[in-house]
C-alpha cells in the first residue's frame, strides 16, 4: 500500500464530496466564477465558496481576481495522488484477469 503525506490526504479528503467533484467537472471544461459555478447547485453561494476553500487549499485549483469577481481554475496535476492510488487496483485487476483468462484458456483445450 503506498502511503500518503498530508497533502495527499487533503486531496482525498477534498474529491470525497460530490459537490466538490462536481465543481472539478466544471472546472475540468474551463475556469468559471463562484457565481457561474454556483448557478449549477442548489445551495448558497457561500456553501459552494466553502466548496471552493476544500479544492483551494488541497491545491486542486487556483484563484484569480478579475475586479471584484474571482475566478477559479482546476490544476489536474495536483490529482497524481489518486491517480497514483487507483492504479495500484488497476494492476492488481489487470493480473486478476489475466490469471482468469489464462486459466479459461487452458481449460477449454483439455
Amino acid at each position: 500500500m503506498v502511503a500518503t503525506a498530508k497533502n495527499d490526504s487533503d486531496v482525498f479528503a477534498a474529491i470525497g464530496h460530490p459537490a466538490r467533484r462536481f465543481i472539478l467537472d466544471l472546472l475540468a471544461e474551463g475556469d468559471r466564477s463562484v457565481k457561474v459555478i454556483a448557478g449549477h447547485f442548489r445551495m448558497s453561494r457561500p456553501a459552494v465558496s466553502q466548496h471552493l476553500r476544500v479544492l483551494l487549499d488541497a491545491g486542486l485549483v487556483t484563484e484569480q481576481r478579475h475586479g471584484r469577481e474571482r475566478r477559479y481554475h482546476f490544476v489536474p496535476e495536483q490529482l497524481g495522488p489518486v491517480r497514483d492510488w487507483i492504479g495500484q487496483y488497476e494492476r492488481f485487476w489487470d493480473d486478476r484477469l489475466r490469471r482468469l483468462q489464462k486459466k479459461l484458456s487452458s481449460g477449454n483445450k483439455e
